[in-house]
């Protein structure tokens, strides 16, 4: 049961995280979200088969200590944004927002009805816990500045124009980057989750 509670949490985390790249791209004037018809949260039009479901399930599986999936990436148009300086980075940075404010939620309240979720049902705290976890997990990973995360997209709005095409021309090697990251430095990041894990919750 916690292994299906657990995908069923990335599936709907990465949804809501694509979502919110649609709808900040929406709302800088860029309907391809829209038009598409993902401007929904509709699971059936944001799954993806390798990253939303066997993804999480092979991890799970084999007791990885790394754990996330991903949903179809959300199409947006950046010359259709009336920012056109900054516009990208805030539809990148909408998605992993999604995410923190999603862990502060259940974190917060961990944090100050933990001791009535336990008199309702001792499994019902952890499962909470699960949801800041992998809501976590999900924003700080797309925070890296690694082409194609999102964290790419926010670094090359401050970068000068020439270091951003070039800096921005990586992401046509952007698997082997991400699986470099995940295989050897997704254990910088985890530091960084369980201090706001920590914060947020208090524990």
């Amino acid at each position: 049961m916690v292994l299906l509670f657990s995908l069923v949490v990335i599936l709907f985390s990465a949804i809501i995280h694509e979502y919110m790249h649609g709808w900040m791209a929406d709302r800088l004037g860029d309907p391809t979200a829209r038009d598409a018809g993902r401007l929904t949260l509709n699971p059936l039009q944001h799954i993806d088969p390798f990253g939303s479901v066997l993804l999480p399930l092979l991890l799970v599986m084999t007791n990885s200590p790394i754990f996330f999936g991903y949903a179809k990436p959300v199409p947006f148009n950046p010359y259709n944004l009336r920012d056109k300086k900054f516009g990208s980075a805030k539809v990148a940075f909408a998605g992993p927002l999604a995410n923190i404010v999603t862990a502060v939620f259940f974190g917060l309240v961990i944090r100050f009805f933990s001791e009535q979720l336990f008199d309702f049902s001792e499994a019902f705290s952890p499962l909470l816990v699960t949801i800041v976890q992998i809501n976590l997990v999900l924003s700080i990973f797309n925070l890296v500045p690694i082409p194609p995360l999102d964290g790419s997209k926010v670094l090359a709005a401050v970068l000068p124009y020439h270091w951003q095409i070039r800096f921005l021309e990586l992401e046509r090697y952007g698997m082997i980057l991400v699986l470099f990251f995940v295989m050897f430095g997704f254990g910088l990041i985890v530091p960084i989750i369980n201090f706001l894990f920590s914060l947020i919750v208090g524990v």
